[in-house]
């Protein structure tokens, strides 16, 4: 399986107003590092002919997280199937563990016509280890 991370140390504008991460901010996180890991592993080739759409997110929220809090933040691609792949994305604390756990659905089209197309072997050979049903 192919795994991206990175570090993030939380700021004043990702609280809500119970003082902690708001429940927006960690989607954004979701999708940033998704995107940020598919931009890093497809070639601008690839980029230009394809789109990734989200289908669902399901997001459990464990533990809060509080300004100047360092968290990780890790994704990997966990299975494709026809014309989806399901994505995971799971941000820790060093001393409290699992903050998050997102899996989710997206959707591969093809960028000129905006429809479904079926997950390319180059596609798949990007992310070596998936699960491939």
């Amino acid at each position: 399986m192919e795994l991206h991370q990175k570090t993030i140390r939380v700021a004043r504008e990702d609280l809500d107003d119970l003082q902690h991460v708001n429940n927006v901010r960690y989607l954004e996180w979701i999708q940033d590092i998704s995107r940020e890991h598919w931009m890093l592993k497809a070639p601008e080739s690839i980029q230009k002919e394809v789109v990734w759409v989200v289908l669902s997110h399901r997001i459990s929220y464990k533990k809060a997280a509080f300004l100047g809090d360092e968290l990780l933040i890790k994704t990997h691609v966990a299975s494709n199937s026809g014309v989806t792949s399901q994505r995971v994305v799971e941000i820790t604390h060093a001393d409290r563990g699992l903050i998050v756990r997102s899996e989710t659905d997206w959707c591969l089209l093809k960028a000129s016509t905006l429809k479904p197309m079926r997950i390319t072997d180059n596609i798949k050979d990007l992310f070596p280890g998936v699960r491939n049903k």
